[in-house]
Formats: C-alpha cells, sequence, structure tokens
C-alpha cells in the first residue's frame, strides 16, 4: 500500500510513534530514531509503576514494523546523520516539544528551507503557538483534562473519572496520519512539501466538538447525570439477572420503545402516560430505569438479548478485555493480527491497525525493533557524506 515511502520518526511516547505504527503497518518503511537508551515507552511499566516488566504491550502496538536507528542527538555526529536520515524521507514526524526540535535545529523552518518536497508532520500537546505551546501534554492533560473532555464524564460536583491510557494519543495519531495523507496528495500535485500539525488539545477539543458547540451557541449544557436519571431511559445500560451489563441503543426512544415492552411481554407499559411517550419517559426516567431493572434482573443476558433480536430491539453487549478478545465478530472484522517474535520480543497476538484495503496489498506483521537494531542496515544505505 505505502511500499516506496519513507518516515523518519523522532518520537517517543504515543501519540506521534502511533501515527508512524500505522504508516509502518500499512507498508511504509518507518525508521525511528532512538536515544541509545530507546523511546521511554519501552520501559512504561517501570517508569509508572516500578514493576520490572520487560514486555511492553503498548509499545509494540506503536512501534511493529519500524527499523531502530540509535543516534545521540547531542552530538555533532549524531544530529549529522540524522540529517542525513531526514533528507532521504517522504516524510519526517515528531512528538518532541516545539522549543527541543528548534535547540537540535530540526524545527519546520529550518527542514523545509533544506528540504522543500519533505512532508514535516509536529504533534504536540498544546500546538505550536501561543503561551503553553511548550508544556508538557501527555494524553491525561492534553487531550483529556484541558479539553473539557473529563469534565463532562462526571455529574456536577463529582471528580472525573480514571481513564485509560491511549486514548488521546490513538485518536490524535490517526488525526496526525490523516494529515501526513492529505499533504503527500497534495505534494502529488504540487510537489512541494509542507508542515501538517496537530495537538492533542486539538483534536479533543475536536472530539468534544457536539457539547463545545452547544456550549458555545445556547450557554449551557446538560450535564453527565447517573444512569438511574438518564433523559433517555432507552440508550443506557442495564445488567442481566446473570450479572452481565449489555446497552440499550434506542436512540428513536419512540420508535423502539414498544418493541422493547413486545420482548418484556410489558404491552401493559404503553397505557401508561409516564411510560408510554419520550417526553413521559424522560420526566419519569428514575421510575423507566427502576422498572427496567427489575424486568432484566429476572433473565440471564443470552435470553434477554434473544428476545431483543427477535422483536428488532438494537443493543450491544457490555464485554470486558478479555471477551472482546475472544470475540468472534471482532475477530470477523479484522481488529486482532499475529505478530512474529522479534530481536525485542516474543510472537504475540495483537490489535491491528483499525482499516482493512480490499485493493491493496499490505504487508504481513512485523515485530517490533530492539533499541538500534537496524543501525548499520540504515546507515549503510545512506550516501557517504560530502
Amino acid at each position: 500500500m505505502l511500499e516506496g515511502y519513507r518516515v523518519v520518526e523522532l518520537g517517543i511516547w504515543v501519540a506521534g510513534p502511533a501515527a508512524s505504527g500505522i504508516l509502518a503497518d500499512w507498508g511504509a518503511d518507518v525508521i525511528k530514531i532512538e536515544s541509545p537508551d530507546g523511546d521511554p515507552m519501552r520501559r512504561v511499566f517501570n517508569l509508572i509503576t516500578g514493576n520490572q516488566q520487560p514486555e511492553s504491550p503498548p509499545f509494540d502496538l506503536d512501534n511493529r514494523g519500524k527499523r531502530s536507528v540509535a543516534l545521540d542527538l547531542a552530538t555533532e555526529e549524531g544530529l549529522a546523520t540524522a540529517l542525513r536520515l531526514i533528507d532521504t524521507a517522504d516524510v519526517f514526524l515528531t512528538n518532541l516539544r516545539p522549543d527541543a526540535v528548534e535547540r537540535l535545529g530540526l524545527g519546520p523552518d529550518a527542514l523545509l528551507a533544506r528540504h522543500p518536497r519533505l512532508v514535516y508532520a509536529s504533534v504536540t500537546g498544546y500546538g505550536l503557538e501561543g503561551p503553553d505551546a511548550g508544556r508538557a501534554g501527555y494524553d491525561v492533560g492534553g487531550f483529556w483534562a484541558r479539553t473539557g473532555v473529563a469534565a463532562t464524564l462526571a455529574p456536577p460536583g463529582e471528580p472525573p473519572p480514571a481513564i485509560r491510557g491511549g486514548f488521546g494519543d490513538h485518536v490524535t495519531g490517526i488525526t496526525t496520519l490523516a494529515g501526513i495523507l492529505g499533504a503527500l496528495l497534495e505534494r502529488g500535485r504540487t510537489g512541494k512539501g509542507q508542515l501538517v500539525e496537530t495537538s492533542l488539545l486539538r483534536t479533543g477539543v475536536y472530539c468534544l466538538g457536539w457539547d463545545l458547540g452547544i456550549q458555545s451557541r445556547f450557554g449551557k449544557l446538560i450535564p453527565a447525570v447517573p444512569r438511574t436519571e438518564e433523559m433517555n431511559p432507552m440508550v443506557n445500560s442495564y445488567r442481566a439477572g446473570d450479572g452481565h451489563w449489555f446497552w440499550l441503543l434506542g436512540v428513536e426512544s419512540d420508535r423502539h420503545f414498544p418493541k422493547l415492552c413486545a420482548a418484556l411481554d410489558r404491552l401493559d407499559l404503553l397505557e401508561d402516560e409516564r411510560f408510554a411517550t419520550a417526553r413521559g419517559r424522560r420526566k419519569h426516567a428514575e421510575l423507566v430505569v427502576a422498572t427496567l431493572d427489575a424486568e432484566f434482573a429476572k433473565a440471564t443476558r443470552d435470553t434477554l438479548t434473544a428476545r431483543f433480536d427477535e422483536h428488532d430491539v438494537w443493543w450491544a453487549p457490555v464485554f470486558e478485555p478479555a471477551e472482546v478478545l475472544a470475540d468472534s465478530q471482532a475477530e470477523a472484522a479484522g481488529a486482532f493480527i499475529d505478530v512474529p517474535e522479534g530481536t525485542w520480543g516474543r510472537a504475540h497476538r495483537a490489535v491491528a491497525s483499525p482499516v482493512t484495503f480490499h485493493g491493496a496489498p499490505v504487508p504481513p506483521p512485523r515485530p517490533a525493533p530492539a533499541v538500534g537494531e537496524h543501525t548499520a542496515e540504515v546507515l549503510a544505505e545512506l550516501e557517504p557524506p560530502a
């Protein structure tokens, strides 16, 4: 798919490497410049928890298929070699802070002047300009906290919920990927590269765009509420009698509620004004949710969802991660791949990039590299310095 394109990545942690990781999955030659100590994401369990776990599935996800070149950019020789590598690239991708890349002489102005066809992709916490452009971001700060996402997930007065790592990073990585591909298309027409930038902040603001748009126009929002007060009980989580959770997907409440009543053999609810209409269900949400809770507690999830399917009630299971890995539908959708053993780690089952190409081949999965595994190989490909 992307054979013949070269990407040089100067990235650490997640958001930048995630974008180039998908490019590697799709066949691009991605050269990862690392310090001799390696990307800290290799040691994420030790750095965050002190757990001396030598394997790092989070690192592997975003770095498989790349070639690692270890360079000390604090030395004149290391920086000169990095520039020679970048001269061979179609794309240079970095998620180092703007002041760090500028100090190295690897800022966008310098590299685009040197290499006008280059697509320079910058991923930051908060953007390239403004008072906090140099501030550390990370997924938690740039995507979740400052954008309003975390605050909108909890009812007023309650603390923000705990979050799972990598969500904002990976959305930002996919955003970066889209920008890179757009710039490569433009270069195909004009012959010129350009700077493409995004940030955790910018991506998070876009993801919260519905709420921010409503706040901007109307000056207020409907806050998050407990599930017992959900304004549309037809879009809510419920627990079956066997303890397994599921979600109802009745966005068109008046269309879907009669079907649910039929599935539960509770057509009598349609005669009660508190249940019969979307307005009534909204006004009496606690009663509606309590009534449904009592009905759902009478049967297992499998029994309930079989009835749902019979009566065209829309639903989805709430799966634990172990259940996701065993889900036949996720498997059929192409969500997983088998990565072979490499120098860095053993063979393993992994999450796939989220796109399947039906008209063009992509290479088979390749393992993540060890630090500097390909230094000699890649440098041997370069022209001797002038």
